[in-house]
């Protein structure tokens, strides 16, 4: 067995459902919170279960190696900005609730949303991604 499959067999699948388990019901509790009303006791506490998710996604997703395209460090992809994009717009985005700065924390979800889940998410659907096999053959 190659090192890449052993590697990808015993390190990368685990933190693909570990991944899955996490950005999946994240980004249905983001989607929810896009379109729902804005600043009630419901709209803040599925914020921190969002903010807490996308936190664990977004560590879990730098543990995972990258296997398609270029490589870094020989662990890390170009998708990996968007885990750097979800750690930093995750705290950003807690701190503006707090100072109730609304438009630097609508902003920041926005961001979060469309680039840590509909861009990044985008891109796992790509030929020679696990989630295309998956899914498309």
């Amino acid at each position: 067995m190659s090192a890449d499959l052993q590697q990808y067999q015993s390190v990368y699948m685990p933190l693909a459902y570990a991944h899955l388990a996490t950005v999946l019901p994240a980004f249905a509790i983001g989607t929810y919170m896009m379109v729902s009303h804005k600043g009630s006791p419901a709209h803040r506490l599925l914020g921190k279960l969002y903010m807490a998710l996308m936190l664990t996604t977004g560590l879990i997703t730098l543990l995972m190696p990258a296997f398609a395209g270029p490589r870094f460090f020989g662990h890390f992809g170009f998708i990996h900005l968007f885990s750097v994009l979800t750690l930093y717009s995750v705290p950003t985005a807690y701190f503006a609730a707090r100072r109730h700065d609304v438009k630097s924390h609508r902003n920041s979800m926005i961001g979060l949303y469309v680039g840590g889940l509909l861009i990044a998410g985008g891109f796992t659907l790509m030929p020679g991604r696990l989630l295309h096999t998956w899914l498309f053959t």
